[in-house]
């Protein structure tokens, strides 16, 4: 089998039916496990946090700490919980940035393998971290921050299927691999509470007590459960996916492709990492942070990669010049962004408005909480699977601007709708009588974010030419990713001032701007027709 396709033209109807068409299926079979599992460890904090609260990880910032004085310190230790999910968010999306130009430089199936391959790191590392409950939070904060691996890739991955599909399929194959790739935070929020329970090692309680045949010795399987499927998908991407010339017009060969992913995605690590010290040590508001992260990751690779690699990434960078793309990452952002912003943080947002409800007693549990841990999967599950759906929906009405007009309608309802049951279960004493409406209306906001995810995938073809729209649909979805740093962060902000309904409120507003940027610029008469 040929590694390196020079002669790639599925436009063409011929080729397409006797050589592309299976080469394509080969290749999108071994892109979406790999997309699940990098989903997997990206979001896998949304889960962890929610069991760290449980087995009682401080950090060890309990230590020596008046009683008086406990209450605020648990309080402040709950924030730093959503803030670990956020250092993967910022992170991921940060990555994202090099990975959306990865496949032009290095080739689709070099950077499948190697992006696959890093997975590894954070795995192994969370597993052996949640050995034991006094580990810092310095080192759960890396080990957040190489989670982000998981997020970089699907930026690569859209941006590879994308040359390997023709046009008039484009909304249903990049919606599958997206879709199924992003089933992978529904698979890690219900495997995880599973795997717990199987007791294959021994832990250290916050007495340095050895604990084994209990619950807090299977928590590290949260990390190792990854580690074997991880290996297999990364040798599949290795002989079995290809690089293509439209993709890549310049193949290197393996070796300069593989090095050439790995220093980009460095890049994208230090960037993350400064964004990390800021947000963390030097406690710099998240605002602030975003910008400038984001410009720190254009700026190294505008000028910290070499001549050649330097040319490629100019030719690339024409889209910051196009109108269009900054329309459609506003847009983008919305959809995808608020799927993985919510996927990243309904667990734990779950767990303080229906479980830990009092406000003056962080300790106080509910006992009449829902087992909010056995559904709180179909979320992303559902919102996962439903984005095929948009891209298939908007390649048969031939239009992806009018399902993405009438998916950010609900979801700007289900978002209101959230809110007032928060609101109302924040206000009750007995709020697990709000538990089903609430849960109700956020599985119809999953559900919308991904219909119109699935329709955007549609429309980037259609707006931009074929060597803009792989570019574009990685720098959208990086953008957009900021959502998984952004949404985790909110909710922890509004938890502690004790109104978390406002961070609906404020997605609501941004979601009506949307639906108004896509009538102006796509859905209306004179629009692009998308």
């Amino acid at each position: 089998m040929k590694i390196n396709i020079k002669d790639w033209n599925v436009e063409d109807e011929g080729y397409w039916a006797s050589k592309g068409s299976r080469i394509a299926t080969r290749n999108i079979l071994i892109s979406i496990p790999s997309l699940l599992l990098a989903f997997s460890v990206w979001i896998m904090w949304g889960i962890i946090i929610t069991k760290m609260k449980e087995f009682g990880y401080n950090f060890g910032m309990l230590e020596g700490v008046a009683e008086s004085l406990k209450a605020a310190k648990l309080k402040e230790i709950n924030s730093l919980y959503y803030t670990l999910p956020a250092i993967a968010g910022l992170a991921g999306a940060t990555l994202r940035i090099p990975n959306s130009f990865l496949i032009g430089l290095a080739g689709g199936r070099n950077v499948i393998f190697i992006t696959t391959a890093l997975l590894l790191i954070p795995a192994i590392g969370v597993g052996f971290a949640l050995q034991d409950v006094n580990t810092s939070y310095m080192t759960f904060a890396i080990l957040a921050l190489l989670s982000g691996f998981g997020g970089g890739n699907f930026a690569s991955s859209m941006s590879n299927i994308s040359y390997f599909f023709p046009k008039r399929v484009q909304g249903t194959s990049l919606g599958f691999n997206a879709g199924i790739g992003n089933l992978g935070v529904g698979v890690m929020q219900k495997t995880i509470p599973w795997v717990i329970g199987i007791f294959l090692f021994s832990a250290i309680d916050k007495d340095g007590t050895i604990v084994s045949g209990e619950a807090l010795a299977g928590i590290q399987n949260a990390g190792w459960v990854w580690v074997p499927v991880l290996l297999i998908c990364t040798v599949a991407a290795f002989f079995g996916m290809n690089n293509v010339v439209t993709g890549t017009p310049k193949m290197p060969n393996a070796i300069k492709g593989i090095s050439t992913t790995l220093y980009m995605n460095l890049l994208g690590l230090i960037a993350a990492g400064i964004g990390a010290y800021l947000l963390v040590s030097a406690g710099i508001n998240m605002w602030i942070v975003l910008p400038i992260v984001v410009v720190v990751a254009v700026m190294l690779m505008k000028f910290a990669t070499p001549g050649e690699m330097k040319e490629n990434l100019t030719k690339q960078f024409a889209i910051f010049k196009d109108k269009q793309n900054w329309v459609m990452t506003v847009i983008y952002t919305m959809t995808f962004g608020s799927f993985i912003g919510f996927s990243a943080a309904f667990p734990k947002l779950c767990q303080d408005i229906f479980v830990y409800t009092s406000s003056t007693d962080p300790t106080y549990i509910n006992p009449n909480a829902p087992n909010f841990l056995m559904w709180v999967f179909l979320g992303p599950v559902i919102g996962a699977l439903i984005r095929p759906f948009g891209g298939w929906l908007s390649d048969k009405i031939n239009s992806g601007s009018r399902v993405t007009a009438i998916s950010t309608v609900f979801q700007t309802a289900a978002a209101l709708a959230v809110a007032y049951f928060i609101k109302e279960a924040k206000g009750s004493a007995t709020p697990e009588d709000y538990w089903w409406p609430f849960f109700a209306c956020f599985m119809l906001l999953f559900a919308t974010t991904g219909i119109g995810n699935g329709s955007t995938f549609r429309s980037i073809p259609y707006i931009f030419s074929k060597e803009q729209a792989g570019p574009v649909l990685g720098w959208t979805s990086a953008i957009a990713a900021y959502g998984a740093f952004i949404i985790p962060k909110v909710f922890g902000a509004q938890i502690k001032a004790g109104t978390p309904e406002f961070a609906l409120y404020g997605f609501a507003i941004y979601y009506t701007v949307c639906l108004g940027l896509n009538w102006y610029f796509y859905d209306r008469k004179k629009g692009i027709k998308c």
